[in-house]
């Protein structure tokens, strides 16, 4: 399984427009082990395009700080995972978190 952390200088970004990478985070889905984590450069922001570039990627989960309500349909349309809320940290530590139970979302500070 892979997931997707978008960046600012290496850590989470709090605006999912914003961030200037994306952590692609894959996982052993028997194991829940962290396998490999790399980085890739997004194309340009514009609505429907992230989705798009990302399912191509194999992301099937993005954990953002914040996204909007527009953004996180168009991924649902994708068959791509949203969940909105975490906090700033490196992003093995963000996947890590999900995956045993113990990372904390709270409120989308995206409200557009």
């Amino acid at each position: 399984m892979r997931y997707a952390v978008p960046l600012v200088n290496g850590t989470l970004s709090a605006h999912f427009g914003h961030c200037e990478e994306f952590a692609l985070v894959d996982v052993d889905a028997e194991t829940n082990d962290v396998t490999s984590v790399t980085r890739a450069t997004p194309p340009p922001h514009e609505p429907g395009v992230l989705p798009e570039w990302l399912g191509g990627q194999g992301v099937k989960i993005v954990i953002a700080g914040g996204m909007g309500r527009r953004a996180q349909g168009l991924f649902a349309q994708s068959g791509i995972e949203v969940l909105v809320g975490a906090t700033e940290a490196p992003p093995e530590e963000i996947v890590r978190g999900h995956l045993d139970g113990t990372l904390e979302l709270g409120t989308n500070i995206c409200d557009h």
